[in-house]
């Protein structure tokens, strides 16, 4: 469903890098639920008006927020990620190296 929502340009539009060489895996998806977490679940524990309020009229509102940021967030923080794996110079054959598999 967002297949092409969050796929990575094979090659850069600027400088003609292959980006497909660069791993992203799970990487953006954890550091999206910590972003979107501090940002919406924070200031609901500490507003109490969140919790006085009726959940059938807070409960909407938070759950479309979170959608909102998460859709809009995601993909700019997995281009972030293959930008920092491309400055950290990784590329997905080195992913052998940094499993437990290596040390067998």
């Amino acid at each position: 469903m967002f297949w092409r929502y969050l796929k990575v340009n094979g090659r850069c539009e600027a400088c003609d890098t292959d980006l497909a060489r660069y791993p992203a895996d799970d990487g953006p998806a954890y550091l999206t639920i910590l972003l979107v977490g501090h940002l919406v679940v924070a200031p609901m524990l500490f507003f109490p008006i969140v919790w006085r309020s009726n959940p059938l009229y807070s409960l909407p509102f938070i759950l479309s927020a979170l959608a909102v940021l998460t859709l809009a967030v995601l993909p700019r923080v997995k281009g972030g990620w293959v930008g920092l794996m491309y400055a950290l110079d990784v590329r997905g054959s080195d992913a052998v190296l940094h499993t437990a598999n290596a040390a067998d």
